[in-house]
């Protein structure tokens, strides 16, 4: 899993997975781009999905923004919240 800011910037890591700073760059094969509501870029890995923490996050998101948000995939919490949400996913996964 991969966190940057939005505008560039600042970013760290949290996953094996590249990083892009450029929208226009390709998502890597098993990744969904998403966007935390404080303007975080995340690399989520597709398995990850079908997880009930991950899969709530995106009732919330469809809840708040409909099913037809262009662009990427906006998730209505903080970096924070999200962090913990993917990384207690990814450890249950394996």
């Amino acid at each position: 899993m991969v966190w940057s800011k939005k505008s560039g910037g600042d970013q760290s890591t949290a996953g094996p997975s590249p990083c892009y700073d450029d929208e226009s760059e390709k998502v890597p094969r098993g990744h969904v781009p998403m966007v935390t509501g404080c303007g975080e870029r995340v690399l989520v890995p597709v398995r990850l999905l079908a997880a009930p923490c991950v899969a709530e996050l995106l009732d919330m998101a469809a809840q708040q923004y409909g099913y037809g948000q262009p662009g990427v995939l906006r998730i209505p919490c903080d970096a924070g919240h999200f962090r913990r949400v993917v990384d207690g996913a990814l450890q249950r996964v394996g």
